[in-house]
């Protein structure tokens, strides 16, 4: 019920991925981190459903207030990723989301995604 409130307000973009059974989009609020050389996607839950979905179908769309941009999602490691995990945790890491990250606090719990521009943004 949250899910689709916070994506009608705007609050956070929403992140749309092939599931891998079925092909049909799955719908996810995210917080993108954009950082000077990159945007990133963190799961701050862990390896989740729209995680596996991510690293199948290796592409997504971003949308946030009817802007819509496609990308290639490129799955970090290491050093790199523990950079954008303590960037993310900079800008978001209050709340439930400090909740979630103290509760994973190691950041190889959280796949990190760099967002590689596919198609520029569309409306819709």
């Amino acid at each position: 019920m949250i899910n689709p409130l916070v994506r009608w307000l705007g609050a956070a973009s929403t992140l749309h991925v092939p599931r891998r059974t079925t092909g049909a989009l799955q719908r996810v609020p995210v917080n993108v981190v954009e950082l000077a050389d990159a945007r990133y996607l963190v799961s701050v839950r862990g390896r989740t459903e729209w995680v596996r979905n991510l690293r199948a179908a290796g592409h997504c769309t971003i949308s946030r207030r009817g802007h819509r941009d496609r990308y290639q999602a490129v799955e970090l490691a290491g050093d790199r990723r523990e950079e954008v995990v303590a960037a993310y945790r900079s800008r978001w890491g209050t709340g439930q989301v400090r909740r979630l990250l103290d509760h994973l606090p190691d950041p190889d719990d959280h796949p990190v995604f760099r967002l590689d521009l596919l198609g520029r943004a569309t409306r819709g």
